[in-house]
C-alpha cells in the first residue's frame, strides 16, 4: 500500500494528518507513506520528526487583509498554484500512490487535484464544522469524505459523507490513571486545583494577556497552572515574573507542551481555543472547558465548532474580544463549581469519537480495494 497525505499550515491540519498515518503503518506495517505540504510551513518541521517523509510545493493561500505587501503576494499566488501543481503532478506520478489523502491546507488543493485528474482515488478528512473552500472544491471529485460534525452536506455531497469525528492521538484515551504521574511530571500539589491553558501551537494573544493579568487572582485563590503560550510567546513584566519564581504558587509556563496527555490528565479545567483538533481532543479527555475561539479563522469557524458544543451545555463561550475582562472571573468561577465541571465533562463526553483515525483508515483501505 502506497499512500500519500497532503495538507498542513496549522498543528490543526497537520496533527490529524501525522495521526493517520500512524494508524495506517500500525494496520499495514509495510504501506509506504510520503507527506506533501507547503515550502515554510510548519509541516515541513514537524513531519519529519514524527517520522514521515515530506515534500514541499511553492504554495500559499490568497490574504484576505490588503496591504502592500499582501497585494504582491496575491500577485504571485497564479504562478505559484501553477508551479504546485506540475510539481504535484511529479510527485504523484513518481509515487504512484494506490490513494491520497488531503486533510486541508495549501498543499493539499494541488495534490488532490492532480490525484483526481489522474484517476487516483482520493479522500478528505474535513475537521471542521464549516468546511474550506479548497476541500468543497475538491469534494466533487473525492472518493469519501470523512467529517467530525452532522449537518454537513450543506457542503459536500451527501452519499460522500462518513461522520467518522477527527483523528487524535491515541495517548489521550484512559486519561485518569495517568493523573498522579502526571502532577508528578509537572510538579504540581495533589491538593490544589490545576487549570491548563492552551492557545495553539503559535499561541492566542488575548489569552496570554488575560491569563498575565489575572494572575495574581488565580494565584490568591489558590490555582496552580500548567500554561501554554505558544510559540509567539509575550514579554513578562517583573511582577509575573516574580510569580512564575515563586514555587509555592506551581506556575509551568512554556512555549509548548509535548507532553499533552499529561497535561490534559492532571487538568481539572482547560482554557483552549476551538479549532477542530482541540475541540476534538477534549471530548475525548471529557475536560470542562472554557473555549475563546480565534475570531479571525476563515468563516469563523472556531466560534462555529465552539457553538456546537456550549449549545449543548458541554463547555463554555467567551468571546475572543471580552477575554480581557470575564476570562480569569469565568474560569474561577467554574473552578470552585465542582457540580458545573462534572456536567460539562458528562455532556463533553458525547461528541468524543476515539475510533475516528480507525475509521479513516477503513473507509482509507475500502476505497483502495474498490469496496
Amino acid at each position: 500500500m502506497k499512500i500519500i497525505i497532503s495538507g498542513g499550515g496549522t498543528g490543526g491540519h497537520i496533527y490529524p494528518a501525522i495521526a493517520i498515518a500512524n494508524e495506517i503503518k500500525h494496520q499495514f506495517p509495510n504501506a509506504q507513506i510520503l507527506f506533501v505540504g507547503a515550502e515554510g510551513k510548519m509541516e515541513m518541521e514537524k513531519v519529519p520528526k514524527a517520522g514521515f517523509e515530506i515534500k514541499g510545493l511553492w504554495i500559499s493561500g490568497i490574504e484576505r487583509k490588503i496591504s502592500f505587501g499582501n497585494i504582491i503576494k496575491n500577485l504571485l499566488f497564479p504562478f505559484k498554484l501553477t508551479n504546485s501543481i506540475w510539481n504535484a503532478y511529479k510527485i504523484v506520478k513518481n509515487f504512484k500512490p494506490d490513494a491520497v489523502v488531503g486533510v486541508g491546507g495549501y498543499a493539499s488543493g494541488a495534490v488532490l487535484y492532480v490525484a483526481n485528474w489522474l484517476k487516483i482515488p482520493t479522500l478528505i478528512q474535513e475537521q471542521n464544522s464549516f468546511a474550506g473552500l479548497t476541500n468543497r472544491w475538491l469534494s466533487k471529485k473525492a472518493k469519501k469524505i470523512c467529517v467530525a460534525y452532522p449537518n454537513m452536506e450543506k457542503f459536500f455531497p451527501k452519499e460522500k459523507i462518513a461522520i467518522t469525528g477527527n483523528p487524535v492521538r491515541r495517548d489521550i484515551e484512559d486519561l485518569a490513571q495517568k493523573r498522579e504521574k502526571a502532577q508528578d511530571f509537572f510538579k504540581l500539589d495533589k491538593n490544589k486545583k490545576t487549570l491548563l491553558i492552551v492557545g495553539g501551537s503559535l499561541g492566542a494573544k488575548s489569552i496570554n494577556e488575560s491569563i498575565s493579568a489575572g494572575l495574581e487572582k488565580l494565584v490568591q485563590k489558590n490555582i496552580q497552572m500548567i500554561w501554554q503560550t505558544g510559540k509567539n510567546s509575550f514579554v513578562t513584566h517583573e511582577k509575573q515574573t516574580a510569580l512564575e519564581n515563586n514555587p509555592t504558587y506551581k506556575i509551568h509556563r512554556t512555549e509548548f507542551i509535548y507532553e499533552m496527555d499529561l497535561a490534559y490528565a492532571c487538568a481539572d479545567v482547560v482554557i483552549s481555543r476551538a479549532g477542530a483538533l482541540a475541540v476534538s481532543e477534549l471530548c475525548i479527555a471529557q475536560k470542562p472547558t472554557i473555549f475563546v475561539p480565534f475570531p479571525f479563522a476563515t468563516d469563523d469557524h472556531q466560534t462555529q465548532n465552539a457553538f456546537s458544543l456550549t449549545q449543548a451545555n458541554a463547555g463554555e463561550l467567551v468571546k475572543d474580544s471580552e477575554a480581557r475582562s470575564i476570562l480569569v472571573d469565568k474560569t474561577i468561577e467554574l473552578l470552585e463549581n465542582e457540580e458545573k465541571q462534572r456536567l460539562f465533562a458528562k455532556n463533553i463526553q458525547q461528541f468524543a469519537k476515539p475510533n475516528a483515525t480507525r475509521e479513516i483508515v477503513k473507509y482509507l483501505s475500502s476505497m483502495i480495494n474498490g469496496k
